[in-house]
């Protein structure tokens, strides 16, 4: 089979991949092309048929569409070639690629490769929701193609599970679309999404249930209804024609997992530096793959950070060989990303990005090699980015690991 050679493959078309793609180009890297499974390359801004992106990246107000359309003009424009309803199948060593596309299967042979596969939200399978099997049970994702894409409604009453910024985005398709949700629950005591954005719902006339967990969803053809026990311990059946899963994303990894390079069991995603580079150096990542999830504005600006990783790694400009400091999360840390930090002058990413598994108060302590050089006082909520300055940390010579952890107030 005849190979392609080609400077950087990036697999993904959303925000951080066609971000990279352009950046790349514009620092002078000759072949970047960008592999999309989907018809058509924009990420899930496509689904999202509402405001507000590319305020920070274009100066303007756009709708998902008309965000993601730009962004793949834009790479166009700076000669990036996208190739749709290609699917990477195999991440070989040291940036081989198989792929499938229409016209068959072929190889690329690139000198670097940017995974960019984003995240999904986590489905009903997973959730282990109980009751029936009828239609009308489907995530965001899905129920933004079926309004912005196939121009059909799902369902007229659905109940949304979920608080979560893109439990919102739901709430805004459903008002656009002329739907009108019965309810919208959550199993924890507060809402997910910051304050005001969680009054949302209620203003657009959905009522909030907190502490409610959906225990049975009924229906023989179609959902006819859903069980839900709420906070007071009763149970009650709404009457819905929908369920509408939101959030709770998961990295789209299936390819890293398949590959050999090393996953990080905290995050689901590939284990990186502060460069992005995971552990094949052929081989960075950026995006939501990283640590679920950011907006699309985030993923934009970390596409164009790794991508300029990428161009100097090109030039031979990144450190190689120094062994790695690793970041060990402990207690309630969920995640840490990156995961390990390469001893190195060259600036990378700015913050490790950390997530909490449950709502903490107290100080959160960065030790090396059992030394704390590293503290802040105040209190954190899941799903909430909590950014540690990589260059306030004055990483002392010779350490060999990194805690990160919450001690008391």
């Amino acid at each position: 089979m005849e190979i392609e050679n080609v400077d950087v493959a990036i697999i993904g078309g959303g925000p951080s991949g066609l971000s990279a793609a352009i950046t790349l180009r514009k620092l002078g890297v000759d072949k970047v092309v960008v592999l999309e499974r989907e018809p058509e390359a924009g990420g899930i801004p496509r689904h999202c048929g509402h405001p507000p992106f590319g305020l920070r990246e274009y100066g303007r107000l756009y709708t998902g569409p008309v965000y993601a359309r730009k962004n793949v003009a834009q790479a166009l424009k700076a000669g990036v070639q996208i190739r749709v309803k290609h699917s990477v199948t195999q991440m070989g060593q040291g940036g081989r690629l198989e792929l499938v596309s229409p016209d068959g299967a072929r190889v690329i042979q690139a000198r670097r490769v940017l995974i960019a596969t984003g995240a999904r939200e986590t489905p009903r399978s997973a959730r282990l929701l109980g009751g029936d099997r009828p239609l009308g049970v489907i995530n965001t994702g899905a129920f933004q193609s079926y309004l912005y894409l196939e121009h059909l409604k799902p369902f007229e009453r659905p109940l949304i599970v979920g608080t979560e910024l893109v439990s919102l985005s739901a709430v805004m398709s459903c008002r656009r679309a002329g739907i009108q949700p019965v309810a919208m629950i959550e199993a924890n005591q507060r809402a997910t999404a910051r304050w005001p954005l969680s009054l949302f719902p209620r203003l657009c006339g959905v009522p909030v249930h907190l502490g409610a967990q959906l225990l049975q969803i009924h229906g023989t053809g179609r959902v006819e209804g859903a069980t839900v026990r709420l906070a007071n311990g009763q149970t009650t059946t709404f009457d819905c024609d929908g369920v509408l899963l939101t959030g709770q994303f998961t990295p789209e990894s299936s390819l890293v997992r398949l590959s050999e390079l090393r996953l990080d069991p905290k995050s689901g995603g590939p284990h990186i530096d502060q460069y992005g580079r995971c552990s094949d150096p052929a081989y960075f990542a950026a995006g939501n793959l990283l640590r679920p999830v950011e907006t699309a504005g985030w993923s934009f600006r970390e596409g164009h950070k790794i991508a300029t990783m990428i161009a100097r790694d090109l030039q031979g400009q990144l450190p190689t060989g120094a062994p790695s400091i690793e970041i060990a999360c402990q207690g309630d840390v969920k995640l840490c990303v990156p995961q390990r930090l390469s001893p190195s002058a060259v600036a990378g990413m700015q913050h490790l990005q950390l997530r909490v598994s449950c709502g903490v108060k107290g100080r959160l302590v960065v030790r090396a090699d059992g030394t704390q050089i590293w503290s802040r006082t105040g209190s954190w909520l899941p799903e909430r980015r909590i950014l540690i300055p990589i260059a306030g940390l004055n990483l002392p010579q010779g350490v060999q690991q990194l805690e990160v952890d919450f001690v008391g107030p």
